[in-house]
């Protein structure tokens, strides 16, 4: 688990913004085995000495990294509508992606999940809690009656983000703007027909 870190302003501030944004680069460029803490201090300009007081490992500055990424995410958008929420989730997700920072850094960071347990952990947590935001867009649904009652809100937000990240991950291509609208109008059909019922709600009704 990552330090718990304190979050004032002046210096403090300024150092772990430093760090952390040396260390996206430097996860981009050189991927995990690449990274060592002399070498962010370096890139952000500090003491090696405050780097390893402060962080400890590369894996707790990625987890840093991760819990910087939650802080500053975007709100969920409320359009009043299963369809415009859908569509403004999907575009957010497609222009993370497709910026020419975010989206070689989430890709890193997938693949130094795939390698160390304590950023495979921060990384669920990132989607987690990007996930929760969202589900209020199919509540607000299943309460306005567009969608079944017993309709798995987590479900219906990660099926709008799977296609795009797919894409991303296994063609190395960026999701475009029709790519997020058919993302978008794909999930709120399958979640209209029900898809996204759970088997509980399936077996009461």
């Amino acid at each position: 688990m990552a330090p718990e870190m304190s979050r004032p302003g002046g210096r403090t501030a300024r150092v772990r913004s430093a760090v952390l944004a040396a260390a996206g680069d430097a996860l981009i460029e050189l991927g995990l085995p690449g990274l060592d803490l002399a070498e962010l201090a370096r890139r952000a300009g500090v003491g090696k000495t405050t780097v390893y007081r402060r962080w400890g490992s590369v894996p707790a500055v990625l987890e840093d990294l991760v819990t910087d990424m939650i802080e500053t995410s975007a709100p969920r958008a409320d359009t009043g509508s299963l369809d415009g929420d859908l569509l403004a989730n999907a575009e957010l997700v497609r222009s993370t992606l497709a910026d020419p920072r975010q989206g070689p850094l989430l890709t890193a960071l997938v693949c130094a999940a795939a390698d160390d347990a304590g950023t495979a952990r921060a990384l669920r947590g990132f989607y987690d809690a990007r996930t929760a935001v969202w589900e209020p867009c199919v509540t607000d649904a299943v309460a306005r009656g567009e969608l079944p009652a017993g309709t798995e809100p987590a479900a219906v937000v990660r099926a709008v983000s799977a296609p795009l990240y797919h894409q991303l991950l296994t063609r190395g291509t960026r999701p475009d703007t029709a790519d997020a609208h058919r993302a978008a109008a794909a999930t709120a059909a399958a979640a209209r027909a029900g898809v996204f019922v759970s088997a509980g709600a399936r077996r009461t009704s």
